[in-house]
């Protein structure tokens, strides 16, 4: 196993920045994600890791070895890609020792770590099947097992689950987590969806335009996130950011941000910002109340106990404490408190 280093990696297609400067150490053994909306440079970093497109500037460090002219075979890397990618006419087993088989690894070394690989990943009973006769999860679970009896350096997983329905996508992301505590191999996970960035990585690689925008545990990037992009991309529901003066947090110059969960009722002695707002719409969702707020034509959302009742189209005063409330400079998008 092996820690892996960007030092100030860039990659230029037709004169576009895909990736631009990523400087970005992942530990030896840490599960690190990196997330962001489609075209901001996730996959392209990915790949440039894997070998599968060249580095226009910079070094990639795969522990202490340059890897950038180093053939993709070479790299010590197994990617577990969206697509299964199996072989419809070879069984599980034949599909998890094909890679093997072609390296000239010992027949009696391909067999223990395949009956191994089956063995983690709870499809023992399956080796004999051809992909046809598996659901969507449990070929997920083959392609996983083909990078696992690889026993790479590093796993590689782009977008993984996005072919998988809800349910299942929470099972096999429990499955990728257990697997991985496991096995201790550092892992790069690539997805667009900030839910599953949240619940999955040790720390998250946010990225923007081929930018890094900020990297963190998932608590340090939903408590203290680094600029309005950050704010607004991590979080489900998303922090509300509206105008300062509108919830009277500050000057015209600035943007106010507070999570729907912050944002309360007000009572007669409480503390924080306080303001005035007609609600629009309520969801009730058994948990809890979302409601749709609006106020001098801005919206915005607010995560209520059920126990609150409030009628749609009632005008209520709400606040936000103060040690909640975000506020950003308008034209650099930098937090500024």
């Amino acid at each position: 196993m092996a820690g892996v280093t960007f030092e100030h990696v860039s990659k230029v297609f037709d004169g576009t920045r895909a990736v631009d400067d990523l400087a970005l150490h992942i530990d030896d053994g840490e599960f690190m994600v990196l997330v962001g909306p489609s075209g901001c440079g996730k996959s392209t970093a990915l790949r440039l890791l894997a070998g599968l497109e060249e580095v226009s500037g910079g070094r990639i460090l795969i522990g202490d070895r340059v890897v950038n002219n180093i053939a993709p075979a070479s790299r010590d890397v197994a990617m577990v890609f969206q697509s299964y990618a199996l072989y419809p006419h070879m069984t599980v087993y034949k599909n998890l020792a094909f890679g093997l088989e072609n390296t000239g690894v010992p027949k009696r070394e391909i067999d223990e770590r395949v009956r191994r690989a089956a063995e983690i990943l709870q499809m023992g009973d399956l080796i004999k099947r051809k992909p046809k006769q598996l659901s969507g999860g449990q070929r997920q679970r083959v392609a996983l097992g083909r990078a696992i009896v690889r026993e790479p350096a590093v796993f590689l997983m782009d977008e993984p689950l996005s072919n998988l329905d809800a349910k299942l996508r929470v099972e096999t992301r429990a499955e990728i987590l257990k697997l991985q505590e496991r096995l201790g191999t550092t892992t790069i996970y690539v997805t667009h969806d900030q839910v599953e960035a949240m619940t999955m990585g040790d720390r998250i690689a946010v990225m923007r335009s081929g930018v890094l925008q900020q990297v963190g545990t998932p608590e340090e990037l939903y408590t203290s996130p680094r600029n309005l992009f950050v704010a607004g991309f991590i979080g489900s529901p998303s922090m509300n950011l509206v105008p300062a003066p509108i919830v009277g947090a500050g000057g015209e110059d600035r943007i106010a941000g507070f999570r729907p969960e912050h944002l309360r009722l007000a009572t007669a002695d409480g503390d924080g910002y306080r303001f005035g707002a007609r609600v629009e719409v309520t969801e009730y969702l058994g948990d809890e109340l979302l409601v749709h707020l609006a106020r001098n034509g801005t919206t915005m959302l607010a995560k209520l106990p059920v126990e609150q009742r409030i009628d749609r189209g009632n005008d209520e005063e709400f606040a936000v404490p103060r040690d909640k409330m975000y506020l950003f400079d308008r034209e650099s998008e930098e937090r500024v408190e």
